[in-house]
């Protein structure tokens, strides 16, 4: 679930974000109808008010620290397959430098428009009738390291759009160190403007073997869905299956289940981050809750009696704080599977490598360089 965080990290002031609570401050804003996940043990890891709590849950439960410097989708999901980053992507919260632009620039053939810190869908608006006059493209940032272009599909082609993309990948992925550049098409007209599902992440490869490394090498098929397979430029990953939402996400989820007989399938579900946390919609963000508890409802009762079923996140992202950005938070971590004893504790985890950790054990691949397997607890 990206961005579903429940809780501030003790280094949260380092980052600007005390008092944030994703899962928490929602709860407390809209009364939320969960009650899949708080049969899984959410709610013993969170106060939700109005929300149950098991007794005893069905499965495993427990929580996970980012011990990565950062707060970023690339990092928390690097972290979640095993890599701990000691020093943070460079973020640029001032714009890029002018002469970055203007390298950029001279090699698209064209100027650009923004170069600013901006939420994708505000500068999409302010920005998008000029950019259709004019043909610029938008470049805009955020807290995380992040080259974002964006591009009327009916101005730049999507093709060119990814060409601008590959450009600006070799001046700051390759040449600074940062941790991605997206491609942002949008259509409508001004005043109406709407981002399409032709998005594409451009990431620096991992810094290291992470879990789906071990286990494509050992043979273990890897199935990502949603934008798992561009946060690791597609290293580990036997097949790919991108979504147009996280009810497609979730329909890819149970599609797989049924056609894939071992290995891992490994989901994104970006919705929550990007259509609500981003946008500050704490209403739709609890709507988007109840839809996937509604999801996993129906996917629990298809795990065979082998399967493992585990939920979390990879970093916050509240919408009812002012920031529109990621927050540096605990993420959930809650595991299901007929082998799993109900209402086992798995506390507090010092980082969120200790779930590759973990299926590094599960699947007897070689561990990988960080984490400490819960396995023997399950």
């Amino acid at each position: 679930m990206d961005s579903v965080g429940i809780g501030e990290l003790p280094d949260a002031h380092a980052y600007g974000d005390e008092g944030s609570n994703t899962l928490g401050n929602i709860a407390r804003q809209v009364p939320l109808k969960i009650p899949t996940l708080a049969s899984c043990g959410l709610s013993r890891v969170v106060d939700l008010p109005d929300v149950p709590i098991a007794e005893p849950p069905r499965g495993a439960y427990g929580r996970m620290a980012q011990r990565s410097a950062g707060k970023d989708s690339v990092t928390g999901h690097w972290e979640l397959m095993g890599i701990v980053i000691e020093r943070p992507f460079p973020t640029f919260p001032e714009g890029f430098p002018a002469d970055l632009i203007r390298a950029f620039e001279q090699r698209i053939g064209r100027p650009t428009l923004g170069n600013v810190v901006a939420s994708g869908t505000v500068v999409i608006d302010q920005l998008g009738p000029e950019h259709m006059r004019t043909g610029a493209p938008i470049v805009y940032t955020s807290a995380d390291s992040v080259f974002q272009i964006a591009a009327h599909e009916d101005i730049v082609p999507v093709a060119q759009l990814h060409q601008f993309c590959e450009i600006a990948y070799e001046l700051t992925v390759e040449g600074m160190g940062l941790g991605r550049v997206i491609a942002r098409p949008f259509v409508g007209q001004p005043g109406n403007f709407t981002r399409t599902m032709n998005r594409h992440d451009y990431a620096m490869p991992p810094r290291g073997e992470t879990l789906l490394d071990r286990l494509t090498a050992a043979g273990v098929p890897v199935t990502a869905i949603g934008k798992i397979n561009d946060l690791f430029a597609g290293r580990g990953i036997s097949e790919s299956h991108p979504t147009k939402s996280d009810d497609d996400g979730m329909a890819k989820v149970e599609a797989q289940m049924q056609q894939q007989d071992r290995g891992l399938i490994f989901a994104n579900l970006v919705d929550f981050d990007t259509v609500y946390g981003h946008r500050n919609d704490v209403a739709g963000y609890a709507a988007n809750l109840e839809r996937f508890d509604a999801r996993l409802a129906a996917v629990l009762p298809r795990l065979r009696p082998d399967d493992i079923l585990i939920v979390t996140a990879d970093h916050g992202n509240d919408p009812s704080t002012p920031s529109t950005d990621h927050s540096r938070e605990y993420v959930p971590l809650l595991v299901v599977g007929a082998r799993v004893p109900p209402g086992i504790e798995l506390g507090t985890r010092s980082t969120f490598a200790d779930l590759a950790q973990t299926l590094a054990d599960g699947f007897a691949v070689p561990p990988v360089a960080h984490g400490t397997s819960f396995l023997p607890q399950l």
